[in-house]
């Protein structure tokens, strides 16, 4: 099991849904911060993790993306079915073709005899050629209304596939199928209130792999990581709790950050850069909103053959068409 599953299932325990959210035996994980954003987050994680819908998790590199997929596995009716990962960033284009064929074949047969979960991981890495082959292979999200039940997808990206689509880097009707609904994974730098319980827990672990003693942080050193903006997040901050651990000293491990940082606070802001990611992201949503338009009035607004062609169920459909607040339109907005 990965770090990132050890952080959300502990040493093997299951999760398990109370009326308060989540409940899992390790205290200190992804899914019990303090923060307001992984609040929200895990409560939308136990209503969704219930349905059949397609999820796509939306993180930095480091945030949990596979953690939160083996979570929705295991918190679905399919928790007693394997989950099959498969790394898209791993696939190199010569073994692309034979590698997901051979599986996804296998896997989504149309027999109803593996109805577990799919996890994509990395799907943003996937070329046109690599992103054509798979959507067609992947079962049809609505292939369960005779009775038989598919491969749950789940996909994770560390790039605003939005911004790809309009860009043209990603195909649209990939886009549709795997992103039923989407779940943004905060970065460390958004969530610091969680930064003392997960040192407290990454200190404890590696002392024990290492058998060294676990190191206390002073005021001043714990400060300091909550000054940091922490690129590399969760995992970031795992290794240099593991660092602490090795060298027997916080004081020493904490001489890079600390170089860090003060690089950091003299970097100039990138506002322009932000500026051209938000006004990508509204244009791919109003490129969303139009292929949905287009959809609707080829087919006379019969959502279920708009579906089809958009290659996403119908439930995403109604989904997008009320999230997009044209719900009961019947014609286009000129």
């Amino acid at each position: 099991m990965s770090l990132e599953g050890e952080l959300l299932f502990g040493s093997g325990g299951m999760a398990k849904t109370t009326n308060s959210g989540l409940d899992l035996p390790f205290h200190h994980g992804f899914i019990h911060g303090e923060s307001e954003g992984i609040q929200c987050l895990n409560t939308n994680v136990g209503q969704i993790a219930q349905t059949e819908i397609s999820v796509l998790l939306v993180g930095e590199s480091g945030t949990g993306k596979e953690a939160y997929a083996r979570l929705i596995h295991n918190l679905s009716s399919r928790s007693r079915f394997p989950l099959k990962k498969v790394s898209c960033t791993a696939l190199e284009s010569g073994q692309l073709l034979s590698q997901l064929r051979s599986y996804l074949q296998a896997a989504c047969g149309g027999n109803g005899d593996n109805p577990g979960t799919l996890f994509l991981d990395g799907i943003n890495e996937l070329d046109l050629p690599g992103q054509k082959l798979l959507l067609s292979l992947l079962p049809d999200e609505n292939s369960g209304e005779d009775g038989e039940k598919h491969l749950r997808l789940i996909s994770s990206t560390s790039q605003d596939l939005e911004v790809e689509v309009a860009s043209g880097r990603f195909r649209c009707e990939l886009y549709f199928r795997i992103n039923g609904v989407r779940l943004h994974l905060p970065p460390l730098r958004e969530r610091k209130e969680d930064i003392p319980a997960f040192m407290d827990y990454f200190l404890a672990k590696h002392s024990a792999d290492l058998i060294r003693p676990a190191p206390v942080l002073d005021k001043e050193e714990m400060e300091l990581l909550m000054a940091y903006d922490w690129p590399g997040n969760i995992r970031e901050l795992g290794n240099l709790a593991r660092n602490m651990v090795a060298l027997g000293s916080p004081k020493v491990a904490l001489v890079d950050l600390r170089t860090r940082s003060r690089a950091a606070q003299k970097a100039p802001r990138e506002s322009q850069t932000l500026s051209l990611k938000t006004a990508a992201r509204a244009a791919s949503r109003q490129v969303e909103r139009q292929l949905i338009f287009e959809a609707l009035e080829r087919t006379h607004w019969n959502r279920k053959r708009a579906a089809q062609e958009l290659q996403i169920s119908y439930k995403s459909l109604l989904y997008k068409i009320k999230q997009a607040g044209v719900d009961g339109m019947k014609v286009r907005e000129r």
